[in-house]
């Protein structure tokens, strides 16, 4: 299967959130709300276009990859750092799937942001998957989730030896990862088929 990644178009951004409403229809809950994630994403300030990635083949967009920015904060809330990004949502269309496109695109991000000078990636995720990647649970650079836990779903990777040195504390994604029931409501009128 030939597969093109290339930065998602201005124009391409409704498509894509179609791309990743179907990707995550019903799978972890009835309908979804990551296709609202990503509309709120691309209009936070956290967002990084340099980062927001499509997989196509032959010609139609199969998969999407978007990155944010995030903060650590140590105990006296200070911010350590905000070099800090995180993955997602992926989507990858329902037939394309375990055909090791979202490996791609979790690939290109890696490669992309390690250039841009980004010190690390975190995500909530599954580690059987996310470990081939080299992933690890979080707690190995000291970075934890908002309330100060760890849990093995929550992971980190550092981009080149020695850059999260230093950065420890509880790490906060955007704000734009909070979905209002009532906004996920009105948003999904825009996708009545």
């Amino acid at each position: 299967m030939d597969i093109l990644i290339r930065n998602e178009k201005k124009e391409e951004e409704r498509l894509v959130e179609v791309v990743v409403r179907e990707a995550f229809w019903n799978v972890y809950k009835p309908g979804c709300d990551e296709h609202l994630m990503l509309h709120q994403l691309r209009l936070s300030e956290d967002f990084i276009p340099e980062l927001d990635f499509v997989a196509i083949n032959n010609g139609r967009i199969v998969a999407n990859i978007v990155c944010s920015r995030c903060l650590v904060e140590d105990n006296d809330n200070n911010i350590v750092h905000n070099d800090i990004i995180s993955i997602g949502p992926i989507g990858v269309l329902p037939d394309y799937q375990n055909k090791g496109i979202g490996g791609m695109l979790i690939n290109m991000v890696k490669e992309e942001s390690e250039k841009l000078g980004y010190k690390g990636i975190v995500l909530y995720g599954n580690p059987a998957y996310y470990h081939r990647f080299g992933f690890v649970n979080a707690a190995v650079y000291s970075v934890h989730t908002p309330d100060g836990t760890n849990f093995e779903d929550f992971m980190a990777l550092e981009l080149g030896d020695g850059r999260m040195q230093g950065i420890q504390g509880n790490c906060y994604e955007s704000k734009a990862f909070e979905i209002k029931p009532d906004d996920l409501v009105k948003f999904e009128t825009e996708f009545a088929f």
